[in-house]
């Protein structure tokens, strides 16, 4: 049976489009360029869509339009972009480059609850694309304008629905996308990784970085072993513990999955604790050993001060489920008692009000400080003070780790009958039946929330770019979705695949230290490249070569090998990637990058010798220093830096590269970075 592809012009729901602004503005690029442009605001009537349309000046408008999908939508989504900066700001990407931009909230009415139908993200994306070429058209006198469609993680799900269903596109760029059986398996494994491996990351880490011993295990003990091959094997990069190794323990968007687990699957979370196979029925196993289970009583309460501001970019890829959630703005409760221990494992601690006005409320633990509950960032509500005011003194409480910690394990017990998914192999017998007790339905095909399921059925040309150092979405899933085009459509002409090294799950600037870079510049080529594929039949770079090992993407070193277009980088202290000096003496760095042939030069080598693995990064000032570009013959670039560390110890320095499709070292949006790193060892 041949699939149904929607057509949006042909739906009687969105054929009464309204326009309730229009009026000229400007914004300022990050060059300072000051861009003017016309702005619209309109809906649909008899609907819930609203959307912002971003027009260029006639004279510069080149016949195309980018139209984001968030993670995930709110009422007001369709102007989340209009607020954005710098090297976020998306519009004046777009305006710079003669292309309109389009954003909608895809029909979403309330910042919680689901649709009855999914197929509205979709549907009505189609439809506000359509609504912008006929107003262009209108407005212009143009002919039919190109469109691409593009967004990441929970937005890659709804590109990736919106190539494969509508007729809407001419390409589609999705992004550090997931596979239909990532969510909430990814989010829950990476926060098991944070409770069973607590103790031992900066050693993992130590043994990956430069100069490391390439071990991650040694030093381990068994539990803490099995649990790292376990989540390597799932597909979690293991440098990505670099973040927890430096106490910046992040769960993601688990607060915002575990009730709709919960919900659908009530019976897990007692099973979990009670019937052999699962983790928190051993008595002896880590699961168990982190429980917390204890009842007190309130002595008093402290009211939440002013919300923290909203971060500039709430509608990110790592940032945009965040508005789900109520600050505790420094609210807490005392208690009469608190529970006692060195290693209190206090993540996901349900705080849940057992008696007086405010019985059966529900809160959520930051910490404990002396004997005072500090209330963390809670879903669902938008009045912690309201509950706060209903408690009194000598109310019983309890708190509760329970359903975060079984929650952790559910990807166990998640085996996919579809054997593609091979990072599950770990928990399969050799006839592919699972090892451990599964659940009765397999969760995450129901949280895309797009109402379909990728098919690869592709109906334009899509570029995927992926992270390898992803926290968030394991790297082989766009090796999965290059499968399924592949099986869709016979070949893999209309696609490419580019795995960007260095790079986290994050879609924004802030996303960038010593450590890890951001792949916003790869991100902003991809989308002209698309442009170019599509409007002139320009082929893009050929796609990155890699091999899937063991749950892993692993890339070549050589740049000639690895193709794609992200340079490669090497950093050299005193020629070697580790040195030894002695206090005071100066380092000699050098660095050597080339990007892959035919996708431009590289503009920039930027160093820095403090380590800061901190997210947010300081920008620039991580890498203070710029220094001269210098071209061999080879096709490569060099750069040399040197340094003195005064104190013994162990440094890492860094090296940020840069290249450009046309070797523009000025170009705000399209600079392309790599990362390299060097130990020095002062004695």
């Amino acid at each position: 049976m041949d699939k149904v592809i929607y057509h949006a012009k042909l739906d009687p729901t969105y054929q009464s489009p309204f326009v309730d602004v229009d009026e000229r503005r400007t914004r300022t690029a990050p060059n300072g360029e000051v861009l003017p442009y016309r702005y619209i605001h309109g809906g649909f009537e008899g609907t819930n869509v609203k959307f912002s349309f971003c027009f260029p000046e006639k004279a510069s408008f080149r016949g195309r339009f980018f139209q984001y999908l968030s993670p995930f939508p709110g009422p007001d989504e369709e102007t989340a972009s209009l607020e954005k900066t710098g090297e976020n700001d998306i519009v004046s990407f777009c305006l710079l480059h003669g292309a309109g931009f389009v954003e909608s909230n895809m029909g979403s009415a309330a910042m919680f609850g689901g649709r009855e139908d999914s197929t509205i993200v979709y549907k009505s994306s189609a439809a506000v694309a359509e609504f912008f070429r006929t107003k262009v058209m209108e407005l212009y006198g143009c002919p039919r304008p190109y469109g691409y469609v593009f967004g990441g993680s929970g937005g890659g799900y709804k590109t990736m629905a919106c190539i494969e269903n509508t007729d809407a596109w001419d390409g589609a760029a999705p992004y550090v996308i997931g596979s239909p059986v990532s969510l909430p398996n990814t989010i829950t494994m990476h926060a098991q990784g944070q409770r069973t491996l607590r103790r031992v990351f900066g050693q993992i880490v130590d043994a990956l970085d430069a100069g490391g011993s390439g071990d991650p295990y040694a030093g381990l003990n068994a539990d803490e072993t099995a649990m790292l091959r376990e989540l390597t094997a799932m597909g979690i990069p293991p440098l990505i513990w670099f973040l927890e190794a430096g106490g910046q323990i992040n769960d993601g968007s688990l607060p915002v999955l575990l009730p709709g687990v919960k919900a659908s699957d009530p019976s897990y979370f007692e099973d979990f604790w009670n019937k052999p196979g699962y983790l928190g029925a051993d008595p002896d196993s880590s699961a168990s050993k982190d429980r917390l289970q204890f009842t007190g009583v309130v002595k008093s309460t402290h009211a939440p001060g002013a919300a923290k501001k909203r971060h500039e970019n709430r509608n990110g890829v790592d940032t945009a489920w965040k508005k789900m959630l109520a600050d505790g703005a420094g609210a807490w409760i005392e208690l009469e008692d608190v529970p006692q221990g060195d290693d209190l494992y206090l993540k996901g601690v349900n705080i849940t009000v057992l008696s007086g006005k405010a019985a059966g409320k529900r809160l959520l633990l930051e910490d404990i400080v002396g004997n005072c509950l500090t209330i963390g960032q809670c879903y669902g509500m938008d009045d912690v003070a309201g509950v706060l005011s209903d408690i009194e003194s000598g109310d019983t409480v309890s708190l509760d780790n329970s359903d975060y910690i079984a929650a952790q394990s559910y990807y166990r017990h998640q085996v996919p009958s579809d054997l593609s998914f091979r990072a599950w192999d770990q928990f399969r017998e050799k006839n592919g039946q699972p090892t451990l007790p599964q659940r009765q339905q397999m969760m995450g095909y129901h949280f895309t929330g797009t109402g379909t399921v990728q098919d690869g059925c592709i109906q334009g040309k899509v570029i995927v770019i992926q992270a390898l150092t992803d926290e968030s979405t394991c790297p082989w899933c766009g090796d999965w979705y290059r499968s399924k085009v592949i099986e869709a459509k016979g070949n893999e002409d209309d696609f490419r695949l580019y795995y960007m090294d260095r790079c986290m799950h994050g879609d924004e600037h802030g996303c960038e230290n010593n450590m890890v870079t951001n792949y916003l510049g790869a991100l902003r080529q991809a989308l002209l490249d698309l442009s170019d594929w599509v409007e002139r039949g320009i082929q893009p770079p050929p796609p990155t070569a890699y091999v899937y090992r063991d749950g892993q993407i692993r890339v070549p070193a050589d740049t000639k090998d690895r193709r794609g277009f992200q340079p490669t980088v090497e950093l050299l202290a005193n020629g070697g990637i580790c040195a030894r000096i002695g206090a005071g003496e100066t380092v000699q760095f050098t660095a050597v990058a080339q990007a892959p042939a035919g996708t431009g030069e590289i503009t920039a080598f930027d160093f820095g010798f403090a380590d800061n693995r901190a997210l947010p990064g300081r920008s620039d000032g991580d890498f203070p220093v710029h220094s001269v570009v210098e071209y061999g013959d080879d096709g490569t670039a060099r750069a040399a830096a040197e340094f003195a560390y005064p104190s013994p110890g162990v440094y890492f320095a860094a090296v940020r590269v840069k290249s450009q499709r046309n070797g523009d070292g000025t170009d705000p949006f399209t600079q392309v970075k790599n990362i390299a790193r060097a130990r020095i060892i002062v004695e």
